[in-house]
């Protein structure tokens, strides 16, 4: 629970994969106005810890994109692929207690496994079948490391979709947190991060909603505090798909920062905003009040 105004702190983490599209504005901009309608902090993280999907300049641009479209942060920027070695720091705890073990199994294996024992694959991310969960067999080399997850439901209050629960040993199994290719998964460097950056509150796109079970089992391992949670809707194209730079999401016109904002504004569900000027600041001083209005914020300043 928040205990006053300057408790709070939000963040946005973009990866630099490509230039900010109108799905992650309306996360961005979510995310934004809630810290600013808690009188809260508003940082800006850098999810680039997963190299071969970083396009070089992104980062910047994306950068540029907030600003020009009057989403200024707080502090210094957070680069992820700067912070290795507290993700080992972390990882290295884990081991230490008994939380972490290697694994031997391709993705192949993986499959191959769920349809012996199920007769099909899941939908979605496979789960993983806990093959090396007592050792590694036939003394095969580790590929990755794991975590092993403890049984039971993990319970959490979504500010937007309400009570969740997620059975992470179930619905995912041990999940992985170094990769095969020697890169840090991500939902290990999201908790150290959002941990050292005091985050207290965490407004992200619906996707991630099946992250946060996850994310959770490491905060308890780890002894992390565990932000609240808001998980706003998805932005979706004509075919019903995530938009996203996978899907040819195009870039967001910056030179029409009020019609972008309105945009995404309206996709959240508000009504459009009386126009008393042109300008940005006053939009999203506007935007800041309703916000505060509808999720019950008394707006700190």
């Amino acid at each position: 629970m928040l205990c006053g105004a300057m408790t709070y702190t939000g963040r946005f983490a973009p990866s630099p994969s490509g230039a900010l599209h109108q799905g992650s504005l309306v996360a961005a901009l979510a995310s934004y106005l809630d810290a600013r309608a808690h009188g809260g902090r508003w940082l800006v993280r850098i999810e680039d810890i997963d190299a071969p999907r970083v396009v070089t300049g992104a980062a910047g641009l994306i950068l540029r994109q907030l600003a020009a479209l009057g989403l200024r942060w707080d502090g210094e920027v957070l680069y992820q692929s700067a912070r290795n070695a507290c993700y080992r720091a972390a990882f290295d705890t884990l081991r230490a207690a008994g939380h972490v073990y290697g694994c031997a199994c391709t993705r192949k294996e993986i499959a191959d496994s769920l349809i012996q024992a199920r007769g099909a694959l899941p939908v979605g991310e496979l789960p993983y079948p806990g093959t090396c969960r007592g050792g590694i067999p036939g003394g095969r080399p580790p590929r990755a490391w794991r975590l092993r997850v403890p049984p039971g439901p993990v319970r959490f209050d979504d500010r937007w979709l309400g009570p969740q629960c997620q059975d992470v040993a179930h619905e995912t199994g041990d999940f992985v947190l170094l990769r095969a290719d020697g890169l840090w998964a991500y939902q290990l460097a999201v908790v150290v991060d959002d941990a050292a950056q005091g985050v207290t509150d965490v407004v992200r796109g619906a996707d991630l909603l099946g992250s946060t079970g996850r994310q959770r089992v490491l905060q308890r391992l780890l002894g992390l505090p565990e932000p609240r949670m808001m998980h706003v809707p998805l932005v979706v194209n004509a075919l019903g798909q995530k938009l996203s730079k996978q899907t040819g999401a195009p870039a967001i016109d910056t030179d029409r920062p009020l019609a972008a904002l309105a945009a995404a504004w309206g996709f959240l569900g508000f009504a459009p905003l009386a126009q008393r000027g042109s300008g940005v600041a006053q939009w999203l001083q506007d935007a800041t009040r309703a916000w505060a209005a509808r999720w019950k914020i008394a707006v700190r300043h």
